[in-house]
């Protein structure tokens, strides 16, 4: 074998190697963070349990985290709406109001790109909740997707009882929210009323928090984006 054909061959094949192995060990290794571990309320430690390793059939100790609860609400057609339909499916939420001037067109926007680059993946779902139950009617809900051209059974707006979103966005998807009326009650912007997360929430098919990012900020929705991919390769990896 001559020096340039040896030099040709490494050429060749080193690269395949390469791929094989990142193939191989990359996806195995890379994981996105789960967040909000559960606490126990009789220790105020972290919860452990028990977890078998498919691959090695070995069992270990992994943290028990937190997983978004079931909730009832209506949606932008006026059907009732029940968190089942996201079962088993990764989806994206967003907190808005249709009043609002500020942020919430510009996430909306974003959530929009998302739509657009996630069409035609039918596991993956958008749901888009108003802090402002009283006036976001199912019938403003439906103006303001008309607006963004939201596809049906793709992207929900979803309104409700206040006493039911307020507890879901705190406790739940664990972003800020709040009514500054009920502790002032000059305040008539609705601007200045609503104080919500500019955060959007990327929940995986177990229901865990998998990121947190900002809805107004392109970059941030890019990661998003690509941290979506990374999560549906992890699933098809798994199949």
């Amino acid at each position: 074998m001559t020096k340039k054909t040896g030099i040709l061959l490494t050429i060749l094949i080193v690269p395949v190697f390469l791929y094989l192995g990142l193939h191989e060990f990359g996806n195995n290794h890379f994981q996105l963070p789960r967040y909000i571990p559960e606490i126990d309320s009789t220790t105020g430690e972290v919860k452990m349990e028990k977890r078998i390793n498919p691959r090695w059939n070995e069992s270990d100790m992994d943290t028990v985290f937190f997983r978004i609860p079931p909730f009832q609400l209506t949606d932008q057609k006026g059907a009732p709406f029940s968190s089942q339909i996201l079962d088993n499916q990764i989806y994206v939420a967003s907190f808005f109001f249709t009043r609002c001037t500020t942020i919430c067109p510009k996430i909306t926007s974003q959530v929009s790109r998302l739509q657009d680059v996630f069409s035609r993946e039918d596991d993956i779902k958008l749901i888009s909740i108003s802090v402002d139950p009283k006036f976001d009617t199912p019938e403003k809900l439906a103006q303001y997707a008309h607006r963004f051209d939201a596809k049906p059974g793709k992207w929900y707006f979803l309104t409700g009882d206040k006493k039911t979103i307020y507890p879901l966005a705190l406790k739940g998807f664990h972003v800020p929210l709040a009514d500054a009326s009920e502790y002032d009650q000059a305040i008539k912007n609705p601007d200045e009323t609503f104080i919500h997360s500019e955060r959007l929430i990327l929940i995986d098919k177990e229901k865990h928090i998998r990121g947190f990012y900002n809805g107004t900020d392109k970059k941030e929705v890019d990661r998003l984006m690509m941290e979506i991919k990374v999560l549906k390769r992890i699933y098809d990896s798994e199949k």
